[in-house]
């Protein structure tokens, strides 16, 4: 029994501690972390040369605030405010401006802005041969030749100014009345069929008058009854009916009358002659061939002030309408 023990085979079992398959495939995952590092860093320096300053400063403020948040004093430039943390600055108004505008908004705007510059060049092109056609006009015409001391033209910032001025021998006007010399139709019937002929501007005409107070301060007229009436009468209202009796004849020249934008009497308040303001200089009608801009200008005036003449009678009527019940205690 003893020696039949000593015969057995001895077995040793040996553990190999091993894993290198698994360290066999770890540089892959670094390689290609690599790779799509480099990839994205490529694709940002193709970004950065495709887009300008402006795009990139938009980019820049959506990584700043991505979620766009906004809170009563404007967009928040993080999602949680954290005790300890900055905001980030914003910048000033007009750069925030630029930056909300899209590229398609900018290159509209832009374009918008190019359309206007090339029509204000045009417009004034059309002025400038104006100015030199009535100079022309002027010395070749036998009407309007023989007043060429009492027509003033000039380029003003907005449009073409012609002035028809008084001098102390020959009037454009009856003395104290708004009825015009032959004469003068004529020169504004002429005046009117160049400006048809070269502009379609509109024109504004303003009448004015010296500083010498309308005799009495009233005229007196007849109705169809043969009653006789006086009415308050001054240089404004003078200067008023002036300017449409020179625009009643610049209409039968030719003039269209929807290009008319403006008719006023504005008294001896511009006089031309400010050393002597009784001065028959200062009688005078001024037309003003329009530029774009002035016209404009004059619409966006005109206009919001009709919409707040609108809005206060909108304002009386609401005020005065009352409900029967509190109208019948107010009656008694």
């Amino acid at each position: 029994m003893a020696g039949d023990d000593k015969k057995q085979p001895i077995v040793k079992k040996k553990i190999v501690k091993g894993g290198g398959g698994h360290h066999g495939g770890s540089w892959k995952v670094a390689y290609a972390d690599f790779v799509t590092a480099m990839m994205a860093f490529f694709l940002l320096l193709w970004l950065l040369g495709i887009t300008d300053e402006m795009q990139r400063e938009g980019i820049s403020d959506w990584f700043n605030n991505p979620a766009g948040i906004k809170g009563p004093g404007g967009a928040s430039t993080s999602m949680i405010k954290l005790g300890g943390t900055k905001d980030i600055p914003k910048g000033d108004g007009k750069k925030s401006e630029q930056q909300a505008l899209t590229t398609e908004q900018q290159v509209e705007k832009s374009a918008q802005e190019k359309v206007k510059e090339i029509e204000k060049k045009e417009d004034k092109k059309r002025l400038d041969k104006l100015l030199e056609k009535l100079k022309a006009a002027i010395e070749s015409s036998k009407e309007l030749k023989n007043f060429k001391d009492q027509l003033l033209l000039e380029i003003t910032p907005d449009g073409l100014r012609i002035q028809i001025i008084d001098k102390k021998n020959r009037p454009m006007f009856s003395l104290g009345k708004a009825k015009l010399k032959s004469y003068t139709k004529v020169i504004l019937r002429k005046i009117s069929k160049i400006i048809v002929q070269e502009v379609p501007n509109r024109v504004s005409i303003s009448g004015h008058t010296d500083a010498t107070p309308f005799p009495k301060g009233y005229i007196e007229y007849e109705d169809r009854y043969g009653n006789d009436f006086r009415k308050p009468y001054t240089n404004w209202e003078l200067s008023a009916d002036r300017a449409n009796a020179a625009r009643r004849e610049l209409v039968k020249g030719g003039l269209p009358s929807n290009q008319l934008g403006r008719i006023v009497g504005l008294g001896s308040s511009v006089l031309l002659d400010k050393k002597k303001p009784r001065s028959p200089v200062n009688r005078r009608i001024s037309i003003l061939i329009m530029n774009k801009s002035a016209e404009e200008s004059m619409l966006r005036v005109e206009g919001n002030v009709k919409a707040k003449a609108k809005a206060k009678v909108k304002i009386k009527a609401k005020v005065e309408t009352k409900p029967k019940a509190l109208a019948e205690q107010g009656a008694h």
